[in-house]
């Protein structure tokens, strides 16, 4: 059974539908794992939370979702994304802010632990350094926890002796993950912070204990064309042709 681990969509849905195609593309996906910030920045909050729920699925709750139904200070965020949260919280049908409420902070399916941020701190916590791996591993309890947040595709890997490395992820093939304990970031598929502008996904195959990245390019102006019609702000819509 193949799964689609995706994370920080953004309301980006010309990108989610892009990694949705290319997913399909390549075989059946039992189920789309989740990790967090489905809205924010992006212009289609409603139409991406929409296009998840047609799928099966597991997902968590990140800190602009949070934000999105009040349950952050958006006063957390900077300038742009404070009033890209404002919107969004505007535009949100009663459906999608039931949904984005019913979102747990962590969920354990299998050998797998979901946050979003860390393990330690689901919302806020960004794991971009060795040490804050080392605290994650004794957070959770399953060989493998997926993250978010960072919008940075990354592995974190706790070997037998208590070593704990920071690596980043294969491209272009599939790879395992042997001995150990590990952590994978995905990167995001709505706002890429890489240096990569195109969407970025993970699927796991079970059968094969196999794992592979991959990059999807998307019609990057078609989002930044809706965000400018809504008016939200310069520097959002700039980024993404740069993924940064």
């Amino acid at each position: 059974m193949r799964y689609a681990i995706v994370s920080d969509i953004h309301s980006n849905l010309v990108a989610f539908q892009a990694v949705l195609d290319h997913m399909r593309g390549a075989g059946p996906v039992e189920e789309i794992w989740c990790l967090g910030d489905l809205v924010g920045y992006g212009p289609a909050p409603d139409e991406c939370i929409q296009l998840l729920r047609s799928h099966p699925h597991v997902c968590i709750a990140g800190n602009h979702d949070w934000a999105a139904i009040g349950r952050v200070d958006v006063s957390d965020f900077n300038p742009d994304a404070a009033a890209a949260i404002r919107w969004t919280s505007r535009h949100l049908s009663a459906e999608s802010r039931a949904y984005l409420e019913s979102l747990r902070l962590t969920e354990v399916t299998g050998e797998f632990t979901l946050a979003h941020g860390t393990p330690r701190n689901p919302i806020w916590e960004y794991l971009l350094s060795e040490k804050a791996g080392r605290v994650s591993f004794d957070h959770f309890q399953t060989r493998f926890c997926l993250i978010g947040h960072s919008h940075v595709p990354l592995l974190c890997h706790l070997d037998e002796r208590g070593r704990v490395s920071l690596l980043g992820i294969p491209q272009d093939r599939p790879f395992r993950l042997k001995e150990g304990r590990w952590i994978l970031n995905p990167g995001s598929v709505g706002q890429p912070r890489d240096g990569d502008p195109r969407a970025s996904y993970v699927i796991y195959e079970a059968e094969t204990d196999e794992f592979q990245n991959f990059r999807v390019t998307y019609d990057i102006e078609a989002t930044q064309r809706a965000m400018q019609t809504l008016a939200l702000p310069r520097r959002l819509v700039e980024r993404l042709s740069y993924g940064w």
